[in-house]
């Protein structure tokens, strides 16, 4: 009888320890693109970038202080400009008002090169 809870316990311990690893989990991806200022809504910055012959719409919530310094994205002057850019992507995982998690992907710009 003793050994029966023994052997349940010993799964408890490592099902509790294998839970508590994949929990403290966040990948932050570097990634460098090519694409064209579009300009400063509320919620970022755009940009158009091309792949396959397909146009599509990055967005970047926040932008390094050496970038902000180097490039005024909050005015009109940059857009239609072509840049390089070295960002991070990252997700953040929130509760809305109900309890239901909320996936995020957050951008953040490291690295503005015009072209």
């Amino acid at each position: 009888m003793k050994a029966k809870y023994s052997i349940l316990g010993l799964i408890a311990i490592f099902s509790f320890i294998l839970t508590g690893f994949t929990s403290l989990k966040v990948q932050e991806d570097t990634i460098v693109i090519t694409a064209i200022f579009d300009g400063k809504e509320d919620y970022g910055y755009n940009f158009v970038a091309t792949s396959d012959d397909l146009e599509y719409t990055v967005t970047f919530h926040k932008i390094s202080d050496e970038v902000a310094k180097s490039f005024d994205l909050n005015s009109d002057k940059l857009i239609g400009t072509k840049f390089k850019i070295t960002y991070t992507s990252k997700m953040v995982v929130t509760k809305d008002e109900d309890g239901y998690d909320y996936e995020e992907e957050i951008n953040t710009i490291k690295k503005l090169q015009k072209l």
